[in-house]
């Protein structure tokens, strides 16, 4: 249905794609995955016809529509919320409108009505008079409430905005739906139904996201672009990851036969499809795992970040104590009467519906912020690292990253050169990468810093505000295994479901009428009929 032909990409002298052949076909979800500046984003714009590649062409079957989830989050201001899912598919929306105009006329004529009459039987077996209804639903599914659906755009804020312009890409059974990120600034919720959605969706679907657990409940197909080339491998992405690096280490061990190999990937694959066949977000175009080829596996050339976090001492018993803690701002209740007992050994995923409670909580226990009332104490045998979600403040001055890291050595051996370029360079800042400027860092580059200086403090309790904003798969997926294997206490808030879901073991959730505080793995913790009905009296 939609098919890439010798496709070439370049950008100066560097070459992002070379000769790129491949298609997608119906009834597949593809997972586009790749390094940072790997070309992802770009990829999805000459498919969209939005950016014109070098040589090569793409080409969609005739008569098939395809839709794009829009990444100007204004460039519907102007019309009203219905209006802009309706516009989603277009030709519908083009019909609807000619309808609407001739019927508007002052001078309507016999030939207008016979005109008004064949647009209308093309309308209705496009299922136009459904439309608005169905645009509705999808509003509703998306937490866009009825009373908003005839609201200027203009009108919403942001994280409204980017669900109605969700709920256009997906109106009106697109042949091929494009995403990129799809799941920014949207809650554990609507992520939720959005993978079921696509789950069961019958038609093309090429996305590009860093939500590991996205990918893995949607994708029949994770679509790699390494070394300027785009390859289709099945299954989702999980299996990809496992596969690849079970390959990598097959091709290190040179004395291994053939055949013990072979046997090694078909005993992996039967394990992950028993895995997958068991798994709540299980579907039955995941069975595709079960007819893989087993040539189709190869290592990859992905450079993952080196994280490991020690700590200098074991922490005591006593890690942190919250007795009444309350915080407002602006007038509106954040939290209140917050009392919190943290063991040794806790991996606390804080949850909040208001990202704006979470911040606040890490600042006050941080002591950059003062609450409205109660009192917090850390145990005297605790050190503490904080990854704040804003790290603007740590990156103003033009400092070498060498010197930047060296700002928070506390010996004469850290401050040695060698000393910290091991920090820099387990996050991939090697040779005279660790040389350049602190302040012309893009956000994942930042982020990378932040963990190495985190690294280099052998703190026993960790504090991370959304620690995966800005870093690719690769370092998300470092990260990820670092905190599981981590010996320490964690403070953890994350969108990323994989992260909450493998790391955590406790759950605080920060409410304005309190805080809901459970020993249990965040996918029980959401599905808990009881749990349910307490965070809805406790937002109400």
């Amino acid at each position: 249905m939609l098919s890439v032909n010798n496709l070439s990409v370049q950008f100066g002298k560097r070459i992002l794609f070379d000769d790129v052949n491949i298609t997608f076909s119906p009834g597949n979800c593809y997972g586009i995955i790749g390094a940072n500046g790997a070309g992802k984003s770009t990829f999805l714009k000459i498919l969209s016809g939005k950016q014109e590649a070098n040589s090569g062409n793409v080409f969609l079957e005739p008569g098939k529509r395809m839709s794009v989830l829009e990444q100007n989050h204004n460039a519907y201001d102007n019309h009203f919320v219905l209006e802009t899912v309706l516009r989603g598919n277009h030709p519908l929306f083009k019909i609807k409108k000619q309808i609407e105009d001739l019927y508007a006329k002052p001078d309507f004529s016999d030939s207008d009505g016979v005109k008004v009459g064949e647009l209308q039987i093309e309308f209705e077996e496009m299922d136009g008079w459904n439309a608005e209804s169905d645009a509705a639903s999808l509003l509703s599914n998306l937490e866009i409430s009825e009373h908003l659906h005839h609201t200027p755009m203009a009108d919403l804020d942001g994280k409204q905005k980017v669900r109605v312009l969700l709920a256009q890409s997906l109106f009106g059974n697109p042949d091929v739906l494009i995403m990129d990120e799809p799941t920014n600034d949207l809650d554990y919720d609507t992520i939720m139904w959005l993978e079921g959605f696509l789950a069961n969706y019958d038609n093309t679907v090429i996305v590009v996201s860093h939500d590991r657990h996205f990918l893995d409940a949607v994708c029949t197909h994770i679509s790699d672009i390494d070394y300027g080339k785009i390859n289709h491998y099945s299954g989702n992405y999980t299996f990809w990851y496992e596969s690849s690096q079970l390959a990598s280490r097959q091709r290190s061990q040179q004395n291994k036969k053939a055949e013990e190999k072979k046997r090694e990937l078909q005993d992996f694959i039967a394990r992950f499809s028993a895995n997958v066949a068991k798994s709540k977000q299980a579907t039955s175009r995941k069975k595709m795992i079960d007819k893989l080829n087993i040539e189709e596996i190869k290592p990859s050339s992905r450079r993952y970040p080196g994280i490991i976090f020690e700590q200098d001492r074991e922490a005591g018993d006593q890690i942190l104590n919250i007795d009444g803690l309350s915080y407002c701002l602006g007038g509106q209740k954040l939290f209140d009467k917050l009392h919190f007992n943290m063991a040794k050994g806790d991996k606390v995923i804080v949850y909040s519906k208001d990202s704006r409670a979470i911040s606040a909580f890490y600042e006050i226990i941080n002591g950059n912020l003062k609450a409205d009332s109660g009192k917090f104490e850390w145990g005297i045998t605790t050190t503490q690292a904080y990854l704040p979600i804003d790290n603007s403040d740590f990156f103003t001055s033009d400092l070498s990253l060498i010197d930047w890291l060296r700002q928070w050595a506390s010996t004469d051996e850290e401050r040695e050169e060698v000393y910290i370029r091991g920090f820099l360079g387990k996050m991939l800042f090697g040779g005279d990468e660790a040389l350049k400027a602190s302040d012309v860092l893009s956000g994942g580059e930042k982020v990378r810093c932040m963990l190495s200086k985190i690294m280099m403090s052998r703190a026993n309790v960790l504090m991370l505000d959304e620690p995966t904003n800005h870093l690719d798969l690769e370092s998300i997926t470092a990260f990820n295994n670092a905190l599981k294997n981590f010996k320490g206490t964690i403070l953890c808030s994350t969108h990323d479901h994989a992260f909450a879901q493998t790391v955590g073991t406790r759950i605080l959730e920060l409410t304005p009428k309190g805080m809901i505080d459970r020993y249990n793995s965040f996918d029980d913790y959401m599905s808990d009929p009881k749990v349910k009905d307490l965070r809805v009296k406790m937002y109400s």
